[in-house]
């Protein structure tokens, strides 16, 4: 089958040449650990997926992983949580990967393509938390509609969130943020656990900076707004 399939929601897939280690971890390690969406129609067997059983404490779901810092430290405090990192960049994927190892974490798998094509093919109501930590913000206003944060995608993640579980949405783009928080506030099924501005603007102590931030939010003001699955 040859069919073209249009890429909307996120940019390259290469940087820079890989390091001769990063390459052979994505030879060695990444097939061990990678999610293979099953045909049409059919769902992603979860408890296969983890090696034979649901993990205890529910899966976790992380759009844009970039390179992996906040997947592997929430997999090492969360050992019996499973954790699924959807991240088409290679480069940190191959980043990803080398966390993985160096910390020994065994529940994480990747998917390197398009999160939208995981998320169509999980059960419903098989997540217990999902993250989209930012995103790229396409900041021209001809791009928004490759903003990850949007109806359409919303309602899938509605329908994978079980009731009571968090979405977690993060940014530092100025234009995002009220973006980010109309399309969740006003999604039916989902409630901001906001009370007041510190919530949305310090960092809850389960969510660990990234050299991301470190390096390129500096002089940004971050947002990390929580939902609940109503």
């Amino acid at each position: 089958m040859s069919e073209v399939r249009e890429r909307t929601l996120y940019g390259r897939r290469r940087g820079k040449k890989l390091r001769d280690g990063q390459q052979s971890l994505l030879v060695t390690l990444l097939p061990r650990l990678t999610v293979v969406v099953p045909p049409e129609l059919q769902k992603i067997d979860l408890a296969g997926l983890f090696g034979g059983a649901l993990p205890a404490d529910g899966v976790w779901l992380e759009v844009g992983f970039g390179a992996g810092e906040h997947l592997v430290w929430q997999a090492k405090e969360h050992p019996k949580v499973g954790l699924i990192g959807c991240e088409p960049y290679i480069n940190g994927v191959a980043k990803c990967l080398a966390h993985v190892e160096r910390e020994g974490v065994e529940n994480i798998r990747l998917f390197t393509d398009d999160a939208m094509l995981v998320m169509k093919a999980l059960p419903d109501a098989s997540l217990s938390r999902a993250f989209v930590l930012f995103p790229d913000p396409w900041p021209k206003s001809r791009h928004h509609k490759r903003r990850f944060v949007q109806r359409a995608n919303l309602d899938v993640l509605a329908r994978l969130i079980k009731p009571g579980a968090e979405l977690r949405l993060a940014t530092d783009d100025p234009s995002y943020l009220p973006w980010m928080i109309e399309h969740a506030f006003t999604h039916a099924a989902f409630e901001w656990l906001a009370e007041r501005p510190a919530d949305w603007r310090q960092r809850p102590a389960d969510w660990p900076p990234t050299r991301y931030e470190q390096k390129m939010l500096a002089g940004h003001q971050p947002a990390f707004l929580r939902f609940r699955r109503r």
